[in-house]
C-alpha cells in the first residue's frame, strides 16, 4: 500500500465510532501468520500433530517480538489504519504482539471467559492483582485494543466474543471517575450489566485478519468447541500522546470522537 493511502473507508470509520470495532482482512499475510503459528506451536510443548497433548484448555504465551510478529503488526495497511483511527504521529508502533492465549479443543472451562475491557494503567500499584488495574474516560496508556488472528477462527474455534456498542456504555460509566478511573474490579461488579442488552457478534476470520477496537469494547473468551487450536495475539496499541477530548482545533480521532459522542 503506498505511503497516506487510505486503509479504511468513511463508512468502515463511521462503523467504528457506532459500533466500536473494524475489521480487517489480509491485514498481514498468511505465510506471517504460519512463521507465528510454528514459534508458538514449539513454545507451548504441545505436538501439532498429536492432540492428545493438548492436555489445557488455554496456554498464555507472552510478548513475542520475532520478525514474523513484528511484520505482521507493522504492516502498511495497518499502520495506515491506525493513522486514521488514532490519529497521525499519535501512536506508537509495535514492537512486539503482547501475549497469546492459545486456545485448545476441551471441555473444560478455561476460567478466563468473563466479560470485561482491557485495563491499562495501575498496576504499578498491584502487579500480582489484576482486578485493580485501571482504565479511565481519555483511555490511559491505550489507544486501541487489537485482535491478531494468526490461525483459522471459526464460530466453534473459541473466538472472542464482542458487545457491539458497548464502548459507548463504558465511557459513560467512566467519565464521572474523572482522571483516576476505575479498577477492573469496580467496572465488574455488575457484570457489565450496562452492555448487556448489546448484540453480539464473534471475532472470527482466517489468518491475517486483523480487528481494530476501541479500548472501552466490551468483550470475552470463551470455550473452544472445535477441532484445531486457535492462535491470537490481543495487543495494545500505545499512544505516543494522551487522548483528548477537549482540542482546541477541534481535530478529533474516531476513538476520541467515539467517547465525545457517548458523552453528548
Amino acid at each position: 500500500m503506498p505511503v497516506n493511502t487510505p486503509a479504511l473507508t468513511a463508512a468502515q470509520i463511521d462503523a467504528f465510532i457506532t459500533d466500536g470495532f473494524v475489521r480487517i482482512d489480509h491485514a498481514f499475510s498468511a505465510d506471517l501468520a504460519a512463521e507465528g503459528r510454528a514459534i508458538l506451536w514449539a513454545d507451548t510443548g504441545c505436538d501439532p500433530n498429536d492432540p492428545t497433548t493438548w492436555t489445557k484448555p488455554v496456554i498464555r504465551l507472552g510478548n513475542y517480538s520475532q520478525p514474523p510478529f513484528v511484520a505482521a503488526a507493522n504492516t502498511p495497511l495497518l499502520r495506515a489504519a491506525f493513522d486514521q483511527l488514532v490519529g497521525p504521529g499519535r501512536w506508537l508502533p509495535q514492537g512486539n504482539l503482547g501475549t497469546f492465549p492459545v486456545r485448545f479443543p476441551s471441555p473444560e472451562d478455561p476460567g478466563d471467559a468473563g466479560w470485561h475491557i482491557d485495563v491499562s494503567f495501575g498496576w504499578e500499584e498491584n502487579p500480582s492483582d489484576f482486578l485493580s488495574w485501571r482504565a479511565n474516560v481519555s483511555s490511559r496508556g491505550r489507544a486501541l485494543l487489537m485482535l491478531f488472528l494468526f490461525s483459522e477462527v471459526g464460530a466453534e474455534d473459541a473466538p472472542t466474543r464482542i458487545r457491539v456498542g458497548s464502548h459507548l456504555d463504558i465511557a459513560r460509566q467512566l467519565a464521572p471517575a474523572g482522571e483516576a478511573g476505575l479498577t477492573l474490579r469496580e467496572l465488574a461488579a455488575d457484570n457489565f450489566a450496562a452492555s448487556a442488552h448489546r448484540p453480539e457478534v464473534l471475532a472470527t476470520g482466517s489468518p491475517g485478519t486483523v480487528y481494530l477496537c476501541h479500548p472501552f469494547l466490551v468483550h470475552a473468551a470463551q470455550p473452544h468447541h472445535g477441532t484445531e487450536p486457535r492462535f491470537m495475539a490481543q495487543p495494545p496499541l500505545l499512544p505516543r500522546e494522551p487522548l483528548r477530548l477537549d482540542r482546541a482545533d477541534g481535530d478529533y480521532s474516531p476513538v476520541e470522537i467515539a467517547i465525545r459522542q457517548a458523552l453528548a
